[in-house]
Parts: structure tokens; C-alpha cells; sequence
């Protein structure tokens, strides 16, 4: 199956499906010499796992990385870097009812067509488990960043029709600890609880929930991205729509850049107060020419409703007869909460992925 490398010089390859063995990454074009905290990659990987809360599925997985390859002495060495994550709580008996029967907005039926052949089992390879072995690479990747100064920070901007004011992000750590707070991890407070009481309500009811995560990269040096085809923005789009369940990525002024003229849109140029160039506003985005602009790089993810409800449903099966199906097993009602570190992870691939391509874009 091609489709399962990310990146041109910080290369990742992922493997494994949602009920086998395990899954993992191979991380290649890593440089040598950097210092690899274990700690914080299982912190990442512990605000993905499964089983966090009320408004989370409740399959039980530890995520626990183990690095084979690539590390020594708590370095990297530039050659390969290979993470395992076992599956430890896989309930295949939960998916015996779609064995011939084709889950509406699944990928049972793309897949099968497609291949001849399908995991049933949550998904297999389409499952968004998938989306841990990114979240470990990720986390590599924003260590390389963050001994650049670039910090990654997201959180969750709405759940269905609530939507968050904008935040003011004046200090990253503070930013997450005020988001780490609360189990749907919104940076508002009161938003937040609004949240999570819309969120169970739609899981009492075996029904699901959209939502959208804006992401913000702070301290990113000009000159990150190519032209033409290799744009940032296009490398970022493309990013956030591998991730399972998004239907929407804009940056900056995004669509409502749409409906404004651009005498109101352009951003001005100024020297900011230590002589650099910066702009006045920020409808750019972070991003002109599809190369960075050295502000703050801003962008939202849409994520659809979890397709698995708890609700019977019409469909038809693999011989095209007409068919019932109804969820079963443990599903997100609501999937942004443990998005958030997959759409940080998936902005720090590709900035780690320029910020080493942009080594060779001039002689001096």
C-alpha cells in the first residue's frame, strides 16, 4: 500500500493496524546530536491515548513508546529512529457485526473495493489509532523545533455550534497548562465546561459531535517553504487532511478573507520595537508566497462527527442488499479533545521537514 511516508528530508513511514501487534514509525533524515526526552514523547502520546475521560473512548491503551534504533546515549545518531507502540486492549468480537457490512461514512467500502480485501476490526489501517505513531515522530519533530526557539500549541476553538474567543497566547507553557485543565482541552474555561456538557449530552444520546482545533506556531524564522507546489500553507493543508475525520483546513483570515476588500486585508509592513520586520495585522496567516513570514503562523482544523454512533442505521453489505447496522464497541462521541496533539504533531513534521529543507535554499 503506498501512501504511508510523510516528508522529504524529516521522513516518517508508519505502519501496523488498530487490532494487530502493534504500531509504530520509522523516523529518517533525523540530524545526529539531538536530545531525545522520552518523557516528553510519552507526554504527548498520553494526550492522544484512548480512555482519558467521560467524553473519550473508553478502550484502555498505555501508548507506551519504546525507541529500537536511532537513539544512543539519549541522542539521536542520524541513522534510522524506529518507535513500537504495542495494542494492548483490542476487542475484535466489537467488530463481527460489519464483517460483510459496510459502516455508513467508513472506509469499509473505499477500502474494499479498492484492495479486494479489508481489517474489519476498527478499521485496520484506516483506523485513526494509526494516528499515535504520528504523534511519537511528532513529538521528535518539535524537539528538534523547540532547540530552535519554534513552539507548537493547540487547542480546541469549537464543538459543534460553541465556539471560544479568540485567545491571546502571551506564554506557551502557561497557554497549556490553562488548556490542560480541562478534560475537552479548550483554553477558555468557560467555554470549556460548556463544552464537555454538550459533548456528554450527544454521547448519552448515542450520537456524535464535530468541532475544530486552531493551531499556532510561534517564533518561526522567514523563509520556511517552497514555491510553486511545495507552498507552507499547501504542505500544512495537506497535513492536516491526512488526519482521520477532518473535512476542513484555513489559515489566517481563512474563508472570511473572502468577503473582505483588500485595502482592509493586506498586512502592513512596520519595524516592531527590537528592528524587525513584522506586519501590522495578521490575515496572512503567518505565511506569504508560501514561504513564512516570520509571525505567528495560525490555522484551524475542521473534524466531522465520529462516523460510529450508537444509533441504528440503514446500509447494505457486500453483496448490495439492503442491511441494518448500529455501533458497537467504544467510540469518541466527540473526537477534538485528543486531536489536539495529532494536529501539533502533523504541524511539526512539516515545519521540522522546511526548517531542514531551508538549510539549502542559499550558499551564505
Amino acid at each position: 500500500m503506498a501512501g504511508n511516508s510523510f516528508g522529504q528530508l524529516f521522513r516518517i513511514t508508519t505502519f501496523g493496524e488498530s487490532h494487530g501487534e502493534a504500531i509504530g514509525v520509522i523516523i529518517d533524515g533525523c540530524p545526529s546530536q539531538l536530545t531525545v526526552d522520552l518523557d516528553y514523547i510519552q507526554g504527548e502520546l498520553d494526550k492522544r491515548k484512548p480512555g482519558q475521560s467521560k467524553i473519550t473512548t473508553q478502550r484502555k491503551e498505555s501508548d507506551t513508546v519504546k525507541i529500537l534504533s536511532g537513539v544512543f546515549e539519549g541522542k539521536t545518531t542520524g541513522t534510522p529512529i524506529a518507535m513500537l507502540i504495542p495494542n494492548e486492549d483490542q476487542r475484535s468480537k466489537d467488530y463481527t457485526h460489519n464483517v460483510d457490512v459496510f459502516r455508513p461514512s467508513h472506509a469499509d467500502y473505499t477500502y474494499q473495493t479498492k484492495y479486494g480485501i479489508r481489517d474489519h476490526r476498527g478499521g485496520g489501517r484506516s483506523s485513526a489509532r494509526e494516528t499515535a505513531a504520528r504523534v511519537a515522530a511528532g513529538a521528535l519533530a518539535k524537539l528538534l523545533l523547540k532547540s530552535q526557539g519554534i513552539e507548537i500549541v493547540a487547542h480546541v476553538s469549537s464543538v459543534g455550534k460553541i465556539d471560544a474567543p479568540n485567545v491571546e497566547i502571551k506564554d506557551v507553557q502557561e497557554f497549556i497548562n490553562d488548556r490542560e485543565k480541562n478534560i475537552v482541552r479548550c483554553a477558555d474555561p468557560a467555554t470549556a465546561e460548556e463544552m464537555i456538557e454538550y459533548i456528554d449530552s450527544i454521547r448519552k444520546q448515542g450520537d456524535t459531535v464535530g468541532g475544530k482545533v486552531t493551531c499556532y506556531v510561534k517564533n518561526c524564522p522567514v523563509g520556511l517553504g517552497e514555491p510553486v507546489f511545495d507552498k507552507l500553507h499547501a504542505e500544512l493543508g495537506k497535513a492536516m487532511l491526512s488526519i482521520n475525520a477532518v473535512h476542513g483546513f484555513e489559515f489566517g483570515s481563512g474563508f472570511a478573507g473572502s468577503e473582505m476588500r483588500g485595502s482592509e486585508h493586506n498586512d502592513i509592513f512596520v519595524k516592531n520595537n527590537v528592528g524587525d520586520i513584522a506586519t501590522i495585522t495578521n490575515f496572512s496567516g503567518g505565511i506569504q508566497g508560501g514561504i513564512s513570514n516570520g509571525m505567528p503562523i495560525e490555522f484551524r482544523v475542521a473534524f466531522k462527527p465520529v462516523a460510529t454512533i450508537m444509533q441504528a442505521q440503514a446500509t447494505i453489505d457486500s453483496e448490495g442488499n439492503a442491511a441494518e447496522i448500529s455501533g458497537k464497541g467504544r467510540h469518541d462521541p466527540c473526537v477534538v479533545p485528543r486531536a489536539v496533539p495529532i494536529v501539533e504533531a502533523m504541524a511539526a513534521l512539516v515545519l521540522a521537514d522546511h526548517y531542514l529543507r531551508n538549510k539549502n535554499s542559499k550558499l551564505i
